[in-house]
């Protein structure tokens, strides 16, 4: 009869005892080194590099984490909380493919993991998967409900544009857990966007009384006051806020409230310590201080904006009878997409959640081909002396995707897009009927937005485009639709490219 191995030799209970303290009273640096110590000695035992796991995910340690989840699952492989632990692990060094595949073997091992299922949505959300999230997120909610299921689900449906039912979800996840204020401020989010500013600001406010330095809700409630030109007491807001771009934003006020001296003030700071000159919408705002006060623009995102716009014409949507614009109109007409309450817009309407996440393949071919000018734009401008092209975004991401559609007399009033890069338009049908031959077209310049005048010489540039043209241009630039007499409609895909780094928010066109 052959000889069975010995079983690898573990731990006493005394040996394991002052890890398992140290572990439980939540001391995981010191549980880390007396679990690695005893792993030495006993490299065999599960327990330990499960404890090691853990321990290094509390202490931001990913890497080591992950070769601890590692060590752990090639003692016992059948363990579904540890491949769980794992994903979460690789989620965060960037993994996501990885992750997708622990994530979905916690769920083979255990069926009813929920939080397996949400997570795994979460991945697919990231990835612009939202269909297939969605699934997930109702598998989870489905075994069992939960606030964070629901918040989960509120936000994967406001990226489809599908307001009415995120709202729904956020709800359910308050009714859940009162104080979620996440959920809350999403909640008021969603109802900006519906033009329910009341009940926003209200969602707001509850948010607030939550956690008084809720980022979001803070830089929300400085947007609604400085609509309501309630400038001083937005600038509290955003500084209150420190989120993306809330330095702009608290100078933009400044600005607007005519406070000269400190605007400039703020903004020579900004020039000097600055060591790259990387947002537009600053660059917007020194530029017209600049035309305004007669000095020189010291912002070098983009100083000649003018001298960056491009158009040109993307063969597939301007060959005759195209199929491809027929499939863009098509489900422009038939998709059950939301529209988002916009007051620049004037006789039209705009689409809500980003476009290019959505499932149909038109959209998702038309966002494929806006990459590939992206990569155009950069190449013609390659070697401009600004930061618009010297740090031009590696990973090409759409911040939004919208479709504005214009009737008669319609136009889109003079904004910027402050979450830009990047920003354009692909037009899909534009009038014909002109009497004047600049109606419809896309005028851009420097002034917009009621910033203050102290004389009117603000150029202005305008591109006529045709059928099937896209139009790129610095997202520093404002710009509007000329409005259009005739009859017929002027429809457009409009969209931004992300800037590098984490930045969130819908603009509009």
């Amino acid at each position: 009869m052959a000889k069975q191995a010995p079983f690898p030799p573990q731990p006493s209970q005394a040996e394991m005892q002052p890890v398992l303290h140290l572990f439980n009273s939540g001391k995981m640096a010191e549980a880390e080194q007396a679990a690695k110590k005893l792993a030495n000695r006993y490299p065999n035992t599960f327990i330990l590099y499960q404890i090691l796991g853990i321990a290094q995910d509390s202490l931001s340690k990913p890497q080591a984490a992950i070769e601890s989840y590692k060590k752990a699952l090639s003692i016992q492989p059948n363990t579904p909380d540890l491949h769980f632990n794992l994903g979460i692990a690789l989620t965060n060094i960037g993994d996501l493919q990885g992750a997708s595949g622990h994530y979905q073997q916690a769920i083979a091992l255990q069926p009813n993991f929920f939080e397996a299922y949400g997570n795994l949505g979460a991945l697919l959300q990231k990835q612009g998967l939202l269909e297939d999230a969605i699934k997930n997120y109702q598998i989870a909610l489905n075994i069992h409900e939960d606030a964070r299921g629901h918040f989960n689900m509120g936000t994967a449906l406001r990226d489809q544009g599908k307001l009415d039912e995120a709202i729904k979800h956020f709800k359910d996840a308050i009714r859940l857990f009162p104080n979620y204020a996440d959920a809350h401020n999403y909640l008021g989010e969603c109802l900006r966007d519906q033009g329910n500013m009341e009940d926003a600001v209200k969602s707001y406010l509850d948010t607030l009384k939550l956690n008084p330095e809720h980022a979001g809700a803070n830089y929300n409630m400085g947007e609604f006051l400085y609509l309501a030109n309630r400038f001083d007491e937005a600038v509290e807001h955003f500084e209150r806020s420190r989120l993306d771009d809330w330095q702009e934003r608290a100078l933009y006020c400044t600005y607007k409230a005519e406070h000269f001296d400190a605007f400039k003030t703020k903004l020579d700071e900004i020039v000097r310590t600055h060591k790259k000159h990387d947002a537009p919408f600053l660059a917007t705002l020194s530029s017209h201080y600049a035309r305004n006060f007669g000095v020189e623009d010291q912002y070098n995102f983009c100083k000649n904006g003018f001298d960056f716009v491009y158009q040109n014409s993307i063969a597939e949507l301007a060959e005759p009878n195209s199929q491809f614009l027929k499939d863009l109109l098509n489900d422009i007409d038939n998709t059950a997409i939301e529209v988002r309450a916009q007051g620049m817009i004037i006789n039209g309407k705009q689409s809500a959640g980003n476009l290019f996440k959505r499932p149909e393949a038109s959209f998702r071919k038309l966002g494929e081909l806006v990459k590939q000018e992206f990569i155009n734009y950069k190449n013609r401008f390659a070697g401009a002396d600004c930061e618009l092209i010297k740090s031009f975004p590696e990973e090409l991401e759409f911040t939004s995707s919208w479709y504005v559609r214009l009737r008669r007399a319609g136009y889109v009033d003079r904004h910027i897009h402050e979450v830009g890069w990047i920003s354009g338009a692909v037009y899909l049908v534009l009038p014909k009927d002109r009497k004047d031959p600049l109606e419809g077209c896309f005028e851009y310049g420097l002034h917009g937005d009621n910033y203050p005048q102290k004389h009117n010489d603000f150029p202005v540039g305008v591109a006529s485009p045709n059928v099937g043209d896209i139009v790129l241009f610095p997202s520093s630039l404002f710009h509007r639709t000329i409005p259009f007499n005739s009859n017929e409609e002027r429809i457009c895909i409009a969209f931004d490219l992300k800037p590098q780094g984490e930045i969130f928010r819908r603009s509009n066109y």
